[in-house]
Formats: structure tokens, sequence, C-alpha cells
């Protein structure tokens, strides 16, 4: 019966939890989709103040800033049907409110597993959570300046050199630059998740190392799957940073370990 009583808790404790992140998150993406930045100067710094205007909004204002940064030259970017520009402002809320959000989302996770851990992995998560935030926001910056711009140039240069005009439709546009960002934002913590299960001591650090050649096959499975073309050449946009990820993983581990260790014995 006790234990009925105990998963019963947990429920709620998880429902709490989730209902504290999707309020937050409520109320970033309602202020997205609902107001638009406007500019004003201040002591000679640029600022930006909200007013409400739920056509011209943040989420537009985003949109057109992918569309004039990511969409290579001679590309249209359109809509073909009726509520696709609506639907990709929702798709960028969505995201905006994620990563605004992933302080609260963290905080509240963390919170919610704490009572299972051990007072050493307690330690160990709490000294990833501000880095893991700053990872996530550091994979999305990559994939934005340094990922999607090349990817999408190589996609359509071979339309340009055939003398064709190439529309790349708002949904697939706005999907496509998601996907990328979030799975970018999830894979940069790699790192992190090997340093934390390393200084745990939930896995050993030379399981790393052994299994490198599963991990990257892996990887590579990886990057076939969320890459939009079957070429077998854009996944390496993805699979190439992803084997960097986790050889910097690799070594930061073993590093911290041999320091542990080291520490322990002196």
């Amino acid at each position: 019966m006790s234990s009925i009583e105990d998963i019963n808790q947990h429920l709620e404790e998880l429902r709490k939890r989730v209902v504290r992140i999707v309020i937050v998150l409520g109320i970033i993406f309602a202020f997205v989709i609902s107001c638009h930045l406007y500019p004003i100067e201040v002591s000679g710094i640029q600022l930006y103040y909200p007013g409400i205007d739920p056509i011209n909004n943040v989420a537009a204002q985003i949109t057109t800033h992918m569309k004039n940064n990511l969409v290579p030259q001679g590309v249209q970017l359109i809509q073909t049907e009726p509520g696709q520009a609506l639907f990709a402002q929702i798709y960028v809320g969505v995201l905006v409110a994620i990563v605004a959000g992933m302080p609260m989302i963290i905080k509240e996770s963390v919170g919610f597993i704490k009572p299972a851990l051990k007072e050493r992995e307690i330690k160990v998560t709490r000294s990833i959570a501000l880095p893991a935030l700053g990872l996530f926001v550091t994979g999305c910056i990559f994939s934005y300046f340094l990922v999607i711009p090349y990817m999408l140039e190589f996609l359509y240069k071979y339309g340009d050199a055939s003398g064709l005009i190439t529309f790349l439709n708002i949904m697939d546009f706005i999907t496509f630059v998601l996907q990328y960002l979030l799975a970018f934002g999830i894979s940069f913590q790699i790192p992190l998740i090997m340093y934390a299960l390393t200084m745990a001591e939930i896995v050993d650090s030379k399981f790393w190392r052994k299994n490198i050649r599963y991990a990257v096959l892996a990887i590579i499975v990886f990057g076939a799957i969320v890459t939009p073309d079957g070429s077998g050449v854009t996944m390496w946009f993805i699979a190439i940073p992803m084997m960097a990820l986790y050889l910097g993983g690799l070594v930061v581990s073993e590093h911290k370990k041999r320091k542990k260790d080291l520490n322990l014995k002196t």
C-alpha cells in the first residue's frame, strides 16, 4: 500500500513541476506571438521595448531575421496555403519559449530527480545545471551561424547552377531551421552528460574510449536520420561536430577522473 502511495506522491510532484514549466513557457510564448519589439536609443545604446501587436509580433521579427540571414541568394521564400505564416510564427514562438524557459526546465527537472540521487550525484547535478543552459544556447548559435546557412547554400546551389528559380515554402524553412537548432542544442550536451556520468561514478571514464566506435556509428545514423536529403553528404554537417563533441567529452571526463583520483590519493 505504501508503494502505491509513494508512486502517487511522485506523480503528484511530477504534475506540479510540469505545470510550473508549462506556465512559464506559456507566458513566454504568449509574449512572443502577441508583442512587437520597438527600437529605442538610450544614451547612444540601442534598446527595445515591447508593444502589443499580434500580427507584426516578435516571432514575425525573428522569422524575418532568419529569412534575411539564412535563405540563400536567389531563393524565394513563399507560403502556398493560407495560415502557413501563422503556423510558422507559432513554431518560432515555441522554440523561443523552450530556449528562454530552459533555466526553469532544468531547475524543475533537477528538483524532481534530486530525492533519488546520492549526495555525490546531487553535487554533480548542481554543478552542471548552468553549463547545460550555456551549451544548449551555444549549440543553437553554432547551428544558426555556422551550419544552417552553409547547408542551405549547399542544397540549393545546384538549382542556381542550372539557372532555375527556387521557391522555399515557409513551413519547410522554419521546420528545417528549428530542427537543426534543437538538434545542435541537445547534441552540445554530449560532453556535459559524459562528464556528469563519469564524475558521479555511474559510468567508468574508460567506458567512453572503449565504446568510441559504437558512438561514432550512432552519431552517423543520427546525422542520416535528421538530415532532409538522401545524398549522404549533408549528414556530415551534423555528424562531424557531434564526433568532435564526443571526443571533447572523452578527454574532459578522463582528465577530471584522473585529477579526482589524484586528489583522493593525496
